[in-house]
């Protein structure tokens, strides 16, 4: 990978993107294949990454020029600063991250050779991320353009930082927690893989299960149809659909690359799509930005260390 330019403080009509979310410390190992239950097998390496799907998406925004701020909270132990690393690089104000005591979140991802990934997430210091701790950045949640949510932190943070968003609520339902329906109902969009569909079609209704076989635009359909004002259903190599207020669904194909780690990628996504959002992009044409920056970041070992930077030239 390149070396990663310094980053400069954004301009000041830079868009204004707000990210409420978990930060972690990835342990990253390589193995051939994923162990069995009860099988053991031998690591390559251990590396210690920045990671947490909300620092990464938060990473992703600022690297293609979005003036990002996280709302967050790491520990007072050895992983806070490998966690927070990724953000100081990155230029991401980090005014708003609180240090609680105890352990920051960590995450034990294990590579395979095909290049997909397993992980076991201890939530650590991001259980911190309550109502409390959001209400006190109330300020900040109204003003931002664009409020991204995803599932690492407690279901009471995250319906509380969507009753506070004044523009535009992006939710990454993932993992998929019992969060209040109405959240959903604000999102615009909701970003949901193939099974996280579905439980969202859980959450508004009890349709996930009788979903199951359903084609993937006959999904978009029911969560639109559910009311949730737009949709964005990512399918990896596949790329992306997308289902906003005209009621189009629009495919939007994801270039071709070799995959070396599927770490991260779906973050990488979120993150230029709420970056291109806040800037004023249509979601089609944000979609269309994000399937390539998360194609850029499945070249490369990690999340964060993966992501491009502006200017950077994507497949």
């Amino acid at each position: 990978m390149p070396e990663a330019p310094t980053p400069s403080a954004p301009a000041p009509h830079a868009s204004s993107v707000v990210v409420v979310g978990s930060v972690n410390a990835d342990l990253l190992t390589r193995t051939e294949v994923h162990p069995a239950p009860g099988e053991t097998v031998l690591g390559r390496d251990l590396r210690v990454l920045p990671g947490g799907k909300g620092a990464n998406q938060a990473v992703a925004a600022a690297r293609l020029g979005a003036r990002v701020t996280f709302v967050g909270a790491v520990g007072d132990d050895e992983f806070a600063d490998a966690a927070t690393s990724g953000l100081r690089e990155a230029g991401v104000d980090l005014d708003r991250l609180a240090v609680v005591p105890g352990g920051t979140g960590v995450a034990v991802v294990t590579v395979a050779a095909d290049g997909e990934n397993s992980i076991v997430v201890i939530p650590g210091a991001n259980g911190a991320v309550g109502p409390d701790t959001v209400r006190r950045h109330a300020d900040l949640l109204a003003a931002a353009d664009v409020v991204v949510l995803q599932g690492e932190i407690p279901r009471d943070g995250i319906e509380t930082a969507a009753g506070l968003a004044g523009g535009r609520v992006v939710v990454n339902l993932a993992p998929v927690i019992d969060v209040d329906p109405e959240v959903l109902r604000r999102a615009d969009p909701l970003v949901v893989n193939e099974h996280e569909a579905h439980g969202a079609l859980e959450l508004l209704g009890g349709a996930g299960a009788a979903g199951e076989g359903l084609a993937d635009q006959d999904v978009v359909a029911r969560l639109r149809a559910a009311g949730v004002p737009s949709v964005v259903l990512t399918r990896g190599a596949q790329g992306a659909l997308v289902a906003g207020a005209d009621d189009d669904c629009v495919a939007v194909p994801s270039p071709r690359v070799e995959a070396v780690d599927t770490t991260g990628a779906g973050d990488a996504f979120v993150g230029a799509l709420a970056a291109e959002l806040a800037r004023g992009s249509a979601l089609a044409d944000a979609a269309r930005l994000a399937v390539r920056v998360g194609a850029f970041a499945v070249r490369g070992s990690g999340a964060q260390p993966s992501y491009p930077w502006a200017g950077d030239d994507l497949p």
